[in-house]
């Protein structure tokens, strides 16, 4: 393909198509982030496209336990479990894992 005009119109479809799934997201997002400008599952929701974009197009995160914790405040906020009753119920509730053996020969081999 080279740089003429059929590249162009090639990398102007592409881009087209991968936008235009997010319009309605982006246009939603801007809407809610016009009403509330501190509103923090806004703030979360677009820094996960960005972050997914990232990765998406090759590059590694610089902090992916940040990128972590949002992706499970919007697995609480779907589920509709409220951040405060999960802390409250904490880990300690659940019972210890049990070792894994093909697990232990991964860390033998790390």
């Amino acid at each position: 393909m080279g740089s003429g005009p059929e590249c162009k119109m090639h990398f102007k479809k592409q881009a087209s198509s991968t936008l235009a799934p997010l319009l309605l997201e982006l246009q939603e997002l801007k809407k809610r982030s016009d009403a509330d400008k501190s509103d923090k599952t806004v703030k979360d929701l677009v820094m996960l496209l960005f972050e997914t974009a990232l990765l998406a197009s090759g590059f590694s995160l610089d902090e992916p336990n940040t990128f972590a914790g949002r992706i499970h405040r919007m697995i609480k906020l779907g589920l509709s479990i409220d951040e405060d009753d999960a802390e409250a119920d904490g880990a300690d509730d659940l019972p210890p894992l049990e070792e894994d053996a093909a697990a232990t020969s991964m860390e033998d081999v790390d």
